[in-house]
């Protein structure tokens, strides 16, 4: 681990497009191309991750553990960083700086477009994206305690004491067993050391569609579907989310992360369009022209599938020292949709051997201290969109070169609930790190979007602009 991290100088990212007509008309064209992108690091990647011999903190209460603290100078030389032993430096080590691996992607699609009349416009394209060295962030040293060879079990009817009494494997058992790998714990570093390692995957194919008007008789439309599929192992690396963890539930099995990802909409579809109402548009008299005429109507809808978000079990099942990870035992005979929290099951000497769900029928099962999640990431559908965005403008000349604007825009304008954790007709920040009850089995908040999220309720913006 060396304290300067190598940098990479040989990033080859090609691109190559093609474009053909074929025929004379010159209607029909078809697209196909193919690209290399490299992303770039987070600034705070490194300025966070510095090693203890650059940068520490002194931790302490000085007006208790050392009196004098100022006027003796503050912290003392021999507590500043740059003089720390090799042995403290890797006692108090914390996080590990790589050499620099760009993550990059390879991006391809074939399309075809085709004028039809004289005023529409179809296309058709297949696109593709894999991401490739996609960051993960990983506690290097830690390993799951508990495994699929070496798991309590979960069960859905109770079984005999005598049957708990035969368990050989205890919650004790379990725990007794080092949680960091010993490459790291022999060399005398600590069990926690943060780091972003290169080691994601993710693949996309979408097929999309699109239908446009060009503006023509005071109309024009644009309509787009997209069927798609977004798979990966890692999507939100930072703390930007509860509803997908953002470290691998055992550190050292990344393969056990690849699902459906956080980013996956599987059916999307929007069309939008702008109409100038004709009547009395041409007219000479300037009352029906400006008081009947000079409307602009427009509107939106958008009609997308669900997001998924991870069930999670809010604890360290897997006793890796790590509970913001962990997910959920899965029943595949349960009812969808459905969560069940657990009670503890001991021998008769009053160690924990085992789980008892305590609703047997739940798809969704919590996984106790010393349970191997078999859950995976992603599962649980969210609520999808159904969203109708809708606005009128009137305007009102005055003389050649004045006018009055008045314009009423409606957002959700049926006013239909829709419980999503992000945002239905803006960009604006929504925060999604306030709670995860909702994906806790046996919370009462389980599967319950509509006691977390905003309903997005019905908005009403009115404008009035003069130009001149």
């Amino acid at each position: 681990m060396g304290i300067y991290p190598k940098a990479q100088k040989r990033n080859f990212a090609p691109r190559a497009g093609l474009a053909y007509s074929p025929g004379s008309d010159g209607k029909t064209v078809v697209r196909a191309g193919f690209g290399v992108a490299y992303d770039t690091y987070f600034t705070n990647l490194g300025a966070l991750t510095k090693p203890p011999q650059i940068e520490n903190t002194f931790r302490g209460d000085p007006t208790v553990d050392t009196p004098n603290y100022l006027a003796n100078g503050g912290i003392r030389p021999d507590q500043r960083p740059e003089q720390l032993d090799e042995e403290a430096a890797r006692s108090l080590t914390s996080a590990y700086i790589q050499d620099q691996h760009l993550p990059y992607s390879l991006q391809w699609n074939f399309g075809v477009e085709r004028v039809v009349g004289e005023d529409y416009t179809l296309s058709a394209r297949y696109l593709g994206t894999r991401g490739v060295r996609l960051f993960t962030q990983t506690i290097l040293p830690l390993v799951a305690r508990a495994h699929p060879q070496k798991s309590l079990p979960t069960f859905y009817q109770r079984p005999a004491q005598a049957d708990l009494d035969a368990l050989a494997l205890t919650l004790a058992d379990i725990d007794a067993q080092p949680v960091s790998l010993p490459r790291f714990a022999n060399a005398g570093f600590g069990p926690l050391i943060y780091t972003f390692l290169n080691r994601g995957n993710s693949i996309y194919h979408g097929l999309a569609t699109e239908a446009k008007r060009r503006f023509s008789n005071g109309l024009q439309f644009i309509g787009a579907y997209t069927w798609s599929k977004n798979i990966d192992d890692s999507t939100a690396d930072l703390f930007s989310t509860l509803l997908s963890p953002r470290r691998p539930q055992d550190f050292q099995d990344l393969r056990a992360e690849r699902a459906r990802s956080f980013l996956d909409r599987t059916h999307r579809f929007t069309i939008a369009w702008v109409y100038k109402v004709p009547w009395y548009r041409n007219s000479r008299r300037w009352l029906r022209k400006n008081v009947l005429g000079n409307w602009v109507l427009s509107g939106m809808y958008t009609g997308e599938s669900p997001q998924y978000a991870t069930v999670q079990s809010g604890l360290d099942s897997n006793r890796n020292l790590d509970g913001a990870t962990d997910r959920v035992v899965v029943n595949p005979d349960g009812a969808d949709r459905t969560g069940s929290d657990v009670t503890a099951l001991t021998n008769s000497g009053g160690d924990v051997v085992g789980y008892l769900a305590d609703n047997p029928n739940a798809r969704y099962v919590k996984a106790g201290a010393g349970v191997h999640p078999n859950g995976g990431r992603n599962t649980l559908p969210l609520r999808g969109i159904n969203n109708f965005d809708a606005s009128a403008s009137k305007r009102i000349s005055i003389g050649e070169s004045k006018a009055v604007e008045f314009r009423a825009a409606f957002y959700n304008a049926l006013n239909h609930p829709q419980f999503t954790p992000g945002s239905l007709s803006s960009v604006r920040a929504v925060p999604s790190n306030i709670t995860r009850n909702n994906l806790i089995p046996g919370h009462a908040l389980f599967d319950r979007p509509d006691q977390v999220y905003d309903s997005h309720a019905r908005e009403i913006h009115l404008v009035l602009r003069f130009t001149f």
